[in-house]
């Protein structure tokens, strides 16, 4: 059973949820005052939790402004995504020689929920699951630092990864290149695993074009409440 959270580890994950959600935008101003009110806590967690996320990369500490979401430029994002694709093309590789039948029973079922969200057109169940989906790949690398490094910046681009999905067909898309993934896993084909992942996950071209599409309306349109 795993331990339970630290209060400003709790609030981190429910900040990078409303990151990654829309709800706390690229440069929001992120008020000490006024997350303590809402989160029900002292200052104090608040500021502990604003340290951690700035060690992430997603808000930044500016003089005089204080925490603000982080705002990635497009050359910054083509980087971290370049850098995630080769951290999970690792991960795959690694994946299709080690994995356990356990793990591979699980890749298919997360693929199965990935299916069911693609068919009901539900972005944010897609989103989920296709989270999972990743991270049972880290894991079923059995390299426990290869892991954290993966889930670290995965942590960054998640709010990116999400608006991915509100490009038309780009669920049914990332459903099948998944199958792909997953068929070359149990394989035992690691370079086509890896070669398919890194493939899945980079931006270039007119994913890039999509993205950046996506990125303007995301910080134009008004957050439902």
């Amino acid at each position: 059973m795993s331990a339970p959270l630290r209060l400003s580890e709790q609030l981190r994950e429910a900040i990078e949820e409303e990151v990654a959600t829309g709800r706390l935008k690229p440069g929001t101003h992120l008020d000490e005052q006024e997350l303590a009110e809402r989160f029900g806590v002292s200052r104090t967690p608040i500021r502990e939790t604003l340290s951690l996320l700035a060690g992430e990369g997603l808000v930044e500490i500016r003089p005089r402004r204080g925490a603000v979401v982080a705002t990635l430029s497009p050359q910054r994002l083509v980087e971290m995504f370049e850098v995630m694709a080769e951290l999970e093309a690792m991960c795959a590789r690694l994946a299709a020689r080690r994995a356990k039948d356990s793990e591979l029973g699980r890749l298919q079922d997360l693929h199965t929920r990935c299916a069911q969200a693609a068919q009901a057109q539900d972005p944010d169940a897609y989103f989920y699951a296709n989270e999972d989906f990743h991270q049972a790949i880290y894991a079923a690398s059995h390299n426990d630092y290869l892991t954290e490094q993966a889930g670290a910046l995965q942590r960054k681009l998640r709010p990116y990864r999400r608006l991915q999905l509100r490009v038309r067909n780009r669920m049914q898309r990332s459903l099948q290149e998944h199958a792909a993934v997953l068929e070359s896993i149990r394989a035992a084909e690691p370079e086509q695993a890896a070669l398919q992942l890194r493939n899945h996950v980079v931006v270039q071209g007119d994913r890039f074009a999509d993205l950046l599409a996506e990125m303007r309306q995301f910080e134009e349109s008004p957050v439902s409440p």
